[in-house]
């Protein structure tokens, strides 16, 4: 690996660790660059889930105090994303390559959706009693099988899922979207790990950078007014969309 790849690899891991802890889409910074390095799709997203990891682990601990909030309903969610990133990354390892690259860009454009039109989702969502415990459930379990399957803007959908089941505090919302994308990413990665996907030494390098981007993206974000941030939100799935239907 020459030292030109190195700095591209090390850079994207940087930005995508710092958009995963402020708002999600930091695949769209360190796939296309694994991609670039010459790895196949599926080698590039497992490699990819194991590399992006620390950008959302990392921001856990500067999110200490929004986290103890929740309480045992933290757990419970916990387990669903454990449960749902599981699911999704077998049956990645099951479909292959072809399947969910055509899939991409549409639960992209819809996770984006769902985030624009949150508050009328929240309301609509009252009145079909879809806010119950079964059908909380539900949601977050589909955006976790898209976690484990691929990942790309993962925390754009985790977002929208926390915003559809009734979190509105968005620093909240934020603190809980990187702990879940952290559950999913390392249950995924374990699964990728066993399946011999991983190219470890793009892998190694891109997890570097996202260390450092991570924590400093979390550091970031407290200071983000929930306006601006959930403006970026919707721009970051808008560009995640248009890239993934064109490439």
């Amino acid at each position: 690996m020459d030292g030109s790849t190195i700095a591209v690899l090390i850079s994207a891991g940087v930005l995508g660790g710092a958009a995963n802890a402020i708002a999600g889409g930091g695949t769209f910074f360190t796939f296309p660059a694994l991609i670039a390095t010459g790895l196949d799709p599926v080698t590039a997203n497992a490699s990819n889930a194991i590399a992006i990891y620390p950008g959302h682990a990392a921001a856990v601990p500067a999110y200490r105090r929004e986290l103890r909030m929740p309480g045992r309903t933290l757990l419970r969610r916990a387990a669903i994303a454990a449960v749902g990133g599981s699911f999704g990354a077998l049956l990645l390892l099951a479909t292959g390559e072809a399947a969910f690259t055509e899939l991409v860009p549409w639960l992209l454009a819809l996770a984006t959706a769902i985030f624009w039109a949150a508050a009328k989702l929240n309301r609509l969502i009252a009145r079909m009693n879809l806010d119950s415990p079964s059908g909380s459930t539900a949601i977050q379990f589909i955006f976790a099988v898209y976690g484990g399957y691929f990942g790309a803007g993962l925390g754009v959908l985790l977002m929208a899922a926390l915003t559809m089941i009734g979190v509105s505090d968005v620093q909240s919302a934020n603190a809980q979207k990187n702990l879940l994308a952290a559950v999913i990413t390392t249950i995924s990665a374990a699964i990728f790990i066993g399946a011999e996907l991983v190219h470890w030494p793009s892998t190694v390098v891109v997890l570097l950078g996202a260390v450092a981007g991570g924590y400093l993206g979390a550091r970031l974000a407290r200071h983000i007014p929930a306006r601006v941030l959930r403006g970026f939100i919707v721009s970051l799935g808008l560009v995640l969309s248009v890239y993934y239907f064109v490439t």
